[in-house]
């Protein structure tokens, strides 16, 4: 069972690119891989299958990117990012990548071999969707690592030997210690092991090496991790005997699942808050990005918004403009939050916001209403994926549609039921949803529709208030978004493959943005 947390999985990670799942992600994966190798790589060879979301979209999407600025140790807001490539190759790293038959099952897989004069390492992970990743394999033995663990891998030539050391030294007893087979051990744990504790293990007859990785997510996993729900269903029924609203409820969750004090989760929601309201203001200032379809049409909405030549209608208004302005910002390289993944950036935070600032409410208001969104995120992560490579725009836009809905009914002063009604509605109104950008960009029509997944949200909002039925309960709708993006076509699914992708407009434009690369590159 997956337990999803709030800032690891669902509001999070604080980024800068066009794709969660494309740059957040391999950019974690980049780090990983930077630190197996020590810090001292000299090349590297990036594999992918040419049935997956990468084979075509690995560059366009930021991708390579991510990954250039994981191997030098960057982190995702990193102002350097646009030119990792540059600063690579100024490292002296060479970097080749190949469109190769894999045969693994998950779209967005990297496979990943890194060389230094004395040593040669390969890492095999997926991105999961919204920023998160799992290594699946490390030197041709399988690892399930998420990237929220201090991790000590122990390579040796004699197992046996090493694994009955530590069961008579009761230092296998100690830490969490993963067996694994072959060459390879692995300890996972909340810090480093002590280095007198390395220097040990050094000495034990056997060992060639030792390799220490750092995380890569904000909140740690916790050993014999428990949660109070994991589910709508179960939330409700933990909730019977404590009627305790639906932020109460989140922050709860947060806390008994990161095993941090419910002050701490607000606090760290409320930076979430400063840097989407930095977003937004950011993007009306207007933004500039010389690779990118759309300029900056946030500021133009809100010079006629406001001088009243818009269709009246205040509040979604505003979300539209809020939504946009967040997209631009992420388009132009800026800082935005993957909430839940950075091709629907705008939905929920532009709704949220847009809301809050609508009806006068604190801050303080609008980070209980972003801790709504979290849990409902949540219930998503853990039983379907903020992937559009596994699930199509419904899984990104359609989440983050789900999420702001719910957030919504609580900004009004709806009750739990409401914002649960609200959220099932959005869901049920986003199943299907492709995803087909253009020109390769998560630009269009992503914008358009992360406005109609804040207006759907904004809707459904209204209708749960006025109590109209949502019928269909909430963990089955998830259950059923999930179901549903396993039928979408892979060609519709992220891939540049479908839809208004491969218009014959849309390839003019992928042409001329290829054409400017080649120019430039010259």
């Amino acid at each position: 069972m997956s337990y999803p947390s709030i800032f690891n999985d669902v509001v999070g990670p604080v980024m800068r690119g066009p794709s969660s799942s494309h740059c957040a992600a391999a950019l974690r994966i980049g780090r990983i891989c930077h630190d197996l190798m020590g810090g001292v790589i000299s090349s590297i060879e990036i594999d992918f299958d040419p049935n997956g979301s990468l084979a075509t979209t690995h560059k366009d999407q930021g991708s390579d990117m991510g990954l250039f600025g994981g191997f030098l140790g960057w982190e995702a807001y990193d102002e350097r990012l646009v030119e990792s490539e540059t600063h690579l190759a100024g490292a002296g790293i060479q970097v080749k990548i190949n469109i190769k038959d894999l045969k693994y099952d998950h779209p967005n897989t990297y496979q990943i071999t890194l060389k230094n004069p004395w040593e040669t390492h390969q890492v095999i992970a997926n991105s999961t969707g919204g920023g998160m990743i799992e290594v699946i394999e490390i030197d041709g033995v399988e690892v399930s690592l998420a990237g929220d663990q201090f991790v000590t891998v122990v390579y040796s030539s004699d197992p046996p030997k090493l694994n009955e050391y530590l069961r008579r030294s009761g230092i296998g007893e100690m830490i969490d210690v993963e067996l694994v087979e072959d060459e390879l051990l692995i300890f996972t744990s909340s810090s480093f092991l002590d280095a007198v504790l390395i220097d040990v293990l050094k000495e034990i007859p056997g060992v060639t090496q030792i390799k220490q990785i750092n995380p890569v997510l904000p909140i740690l996993a916790v050993k014999n991790l428990k949660v109070p729900f994991i589910t709508c269903e179960e939330m409700l029924e933990y909730n019977k005997d404590k009627n305790l609203s639906l932020w109460q409820l989140a922050v709860r969750y947060e806390s008994i699942r990161g095993n941090i004090s419910e002050e701490e989760v607000l606090s760290k929601m409320d930076e979430i808050r400063v840097i989407l309201k930095n977003a937004v203001e950011t993007g009306l200032k207007g933004t500039k990005f010389e690779d990118r379809i759309l300029g900056p049409q946030s500021v133009n909405f809100k010079s006629m918004m406001e001088d009243k030549k818009l269709i009246d209608g205040d509040v979604l208004n505003r979300i539209i403009m809020y939504v946009s302005a967040i997209m631009e910002v992420k388009s132009s390289m800026g800082v935005i939050v993957a909430a839940p993944t950075a091709g629907s950036c705008g939905a929920m935070p532009g709704a949220v916001l847009g809301v809050a600032d609508s009806l006068g409410l604190s801050d303080e208001d609008t980070v209980k209403a972003l801790m709504v969104a979290g849990l409902i995120g949540v219930f998503i992560a853990a039983h379907s994926t903020f992937a559009a490579e596994v699930g199509g725009c419904q899984a990104e836009c359609g989440s983050g549609s789900t999420m702001a809905a719910a957030a919504i009914v609580s900004l009004a002063g709806g009750n739990l039921n409401q914002s649960i009604s609200a959220a099932s509605m959005a869901l049920q109104s986003s199943l299907g949803m492709i995803c087909d950008p253009i020109g390769n960009r998560v630009e269009a029509p992503c914008l358009n529709k992360n406005v109609m997944a804040a207006s759907n949200a904004l809707s459904c909002a209204n209708m749960a208030l006025a109590s109209y039925d949502h019928l269909i309960p909430l963990d089955e709708v998830i259950e059923t978004m999930y179901e549903v993006g396993k039928s979408i076509p892979n060609t519709l699914r992220c891939t540049n493959l479908g839809g208004l992708s491969i218009t014959k407009t849309a390839k003019e434009i992928e042409a001329k943005l290829a054409q400017k690369h080649f120019y430039k590159s010259c």
